[in-house]
């Protein structure tokens, strides 16, 4: 337990990439797979982590990112993407995949498919990304634990034109929209980042956890 605190102690939004660093391989498999298997609402894993390397879509991201400089300095950059909407057809496919991988299927499991088909399908889209979205951000604190716990630097970032990445990425066509950012640096470049060296500021636990 103090190993992952010291951890969460460690990891800061890195302000300065190492551009010329690049993230083993091994490192990359094991904070992506962290994403993957991270919880989700019904299971459903309601978005989907796109890995961008090329140079030059990085450099179109850059400027609908507030022109931060990790989206360009970076190894990787991962964009974590929520389904547009709920469909009868995305959420049998979970429930399918689970049978298949498990080899029979459950009464109770099938009673819950169909709540779910009762349920989804008839909100909003715009409802059902929402929702789809923060499951995103499960998924994102997996990564940034990951990441720390193989000595990665990275950067979560919601300041960004979703749209327009979107666009860049042609994520409509996959029924996606983004959601987060993710710089993986690898590492903290080795000056020019004001934030590296300040304390880590957080409230006290009295002052933040409430107990009743």
């Amino acid at each position: 337990m103090s190993d992952v605190l010291s951890l969460l102690s460690w990891r800061y939004a890195t302000k300065s990439m190492d551009a010329a660093k690049t993230v083993p391989d091994d490192k990359l498999a094991h904070i992506l797979e962290a994403i993957r298997l991270s919880a989700s609402s019904s299971g459903l894993q309601p978005y989907q982590v796109l890995v961008v390397t090329d140079p030059a879509i990085k450099a179109q991201i850059k400027p609908v990112a507030w022109n931060q400089s990790q989206i360009t300095d970076c190894s990787h950059l991962l964009v974590f993407a929520a389904w547009d909407n709920y469909t009868a057809d995305r959420i049998n496919m979970m429930f399918d995949l689970v049978n298949e991988q498990r080899g029979f299927k459950n009464e109770g499991w099938e009673a819950y498919r169909q709540k779910l088909l009762a349920f989804y399908p008839n909100r909003s889209a715009e409802e059902n990304f929402e929702h789809a979205a923060r499951q995103a951000y499960i998924g994102l604190g997996s990564a940034l634990i990951a990441a720390a716990e193989v000595q990665v630097d990275s950067t979560p970032m919601e300041g960004f034109e979703p749209a327009k990445v979107d666009e860049i990425l042609n994520l409509s066509a996959l029924g996606l929209r983004s959601v987060l950012l993710l710089p993986l640096g690898g590492y903290r470049a080795a000056e020019g980042d004001w934030l590296v060296n300040l304390t880590k500021v957080r409230r006290s636990a009295d002052d933040f956890i409430l107990r009743r």
